[in-house]
């Protein structure tokens, strides 16, 4: 065991190959994006929805298998109220989380594979997210809002979202994700954003930044007739557990997460007034902030039933196909160019090669939504 840790950890042939895989089904995965948006989109939004989940699933299932596949990494979710389990996965949802760490998204991105969910995800990222390849370029076929840091302009292109993704049928349940933070926690950013909370008379969180309300107001208004209910999720790690960063997870070291989940009907939302919204997500995340505290003294959240969750081997088959159809073929190639001496050697193996460094160096440039 301690020879596989050292491999997945140091061997950079594994790492290349892992590179060569990801980068080559992704360009598979957005070139049929592409088709569906240009061949489906015009005449039938609904088929084009349908479609899109499952390349989006045949792409960032990718991320769930090294998560929990190569590394070994767990989430425990528990639940403030248990009957809420019904409804997840079986319900369109707003999700709120907090963001302190390099890979909070990816632990939620486990638990909505094991859901079922993950083909129908999104995000609010910034606009220049859409860029980055691969990842960025399925985000904009899957109907992420990509906004540009000016709420004159944001405000105009998250009531055009929202009216889009309100057409997203039933039984194809979408999630998005909204970080109401704005940007990953920093000692740096938590400083300025306690200045302006004692400046404006709200409340001073310890493992938050104070939330930013017009975008979730907005949100809340424009979704209220299709989006039943808020998916609230406080996220911590074990002090056991390796560091939760991007590295460690393509390194193969397992990251050992607590997930606790409420549920909170749109009724419960003052949605219809902005002031009142705004002061209501303001209480709400002094109330995560406080839940967070709990872990910190107890390395637990001390209230909540524990639902057990299990890996399926959906994301494996997936990651196995395309390593057999496009890693595996690569691979071969460039082997062979190397025994033969083939006067393409040189450019395929640079290739092969930045293939793997795209993706150990990229993974984190991939994610630099983490820190929007």
């Amino acid at each position: 065991m301690e020879v596989i840790k050292w491999l997945k950890a140091n061997f950079i042939p594994f790492h290349l190959f892992l590179g060569v895989t990801f980068v080559s089904s992704g360009l598979i995965v957005c070139f049929l994006m592409l088709l569906t948006f240009l061949l489906v989109w015009p005449f039938s939004k609904s088929l084009y929805r349908k479609i899109i989940v499952y390349l989006a699933y045949a792409h960032w299932s990718q991320f769930t298998f090294l998560g929990q596949w190569w590394s070994g990494s767990d989430c425990t979710l528990l639940l403030e109220d248990p009957t809420i389990l019904k409804y997840i996965g079986n319900e369109h949802t707003i999700v709120i989380m907090n963001h302190k760490y390099d890979i909070d998204w990816l632990m939620s991105w486990i638990l909505s594979e094991r859901f079922k969910m993950l083909g129908g995800t999104k995000i609010y990222g910034k606009s220049s997210l859409r860029l980055v390849p691969l990842l960025g370029w399925a985000w904009f076929f899957a109907e992420s809002i990509f906004l540009k840091r000016n709420w004159e302009k944001d405000r105009q292109i998250i009531a055009r979202d929202l009216n889009y993704i309100k057409d997203f049928p039933d039984k194809y349940w979408f999630t998005l994700l909204l970080f109401c933070e704005g940007t990953r926690f920093t000692e740096s950013k938590h400083k300025l954003s306690m200045e302006f909370a004692a400046k404006h008379n709200l409340p001073i969180l310890k493992h938050h930044l104070s939330p930013r309300t017009k975008g979730f107001t907005l949100s809340m208004y424009g979704l209220k007739e299709k989006v039943p209910a808020v998916l609230d999720l406080t996220i911590a790690f074990a002090k056991d557990s390796a560091s939760p960063t991007l590295m460690s997870i393509l390194q193969g070291k397992s990251c050992r997460a607590y997930m606790y989940a409420r549920r909170i009907p749109l009724c419960d939302i003052p949605t219809d007034n902005e002031e009142a919204c705004a002061a209501w997500l303001q209480n709400h995340y002094k109330q995560k902030d406080d839940l967070y505290e709990e872990f910190v003294k107890h390395g637990c959240f001390k209230k909540g039933t524990e639902i057990v969750t299990y890996r399926r081997p959906n994301d494996l088959i997936m990651w196995s196909f395309w390593a057999l159809t496009t890693g595996l073929p690569i691979s071969y190639y460039v082997t062979y160019l190397l025994v033969t001496g083939s006067l393409l050697l040189q450019f395929c193996a640079l290739v092969f090669f930045i293939g793997g460094i795209f993706f150990e160096s990229g993974f984190r440039i991939l994610f630099c939504f983490s820190s929007f």
